[in-house]
């Protein structure tokens, strides 16, 4: 996305969350797959309505992948499965 400079920096979110609507959602309380522990972790709006990347738990550094899926009203739904590339027990 191009902004223009006399645009804020985030005038391409007004396309995903019309004004009026509420604010984006900008962090999740997950838990995690391989050792359960609540882990609150942060979320970029600006990356888009549907996001999948790799993300390792803060607190037993295993890697999850993260499916992150925006709503019109901002709320965000955050899905974390276990990403068990590269693992060995």
């Amino acid at each position: 996305m191009i902004y223009i400079a006399d645009e804020p920096e985030d005038a391409g979110l007004d396309d995903w969350f019309p004004l009026g609507d509420g604010t984006a959602d900008t962090e999740a309380d997950v838990h995690c797959p391989y050792c359960g522990e609540s882990v609150v972790i942060g979320l970029d709006p600006g990356s888009g309505p549907r996001q999948e990347y790799v993300e390792d738990c803060q607190v037993c550094c295993r890697p999850w992948q993260v499916s992150v899926t925006y709503a019109s009203d901002g709320s965000a739904l955050v899905e974390v499965d276990a990403s068990d590339d590269g693992w060995d027990d």
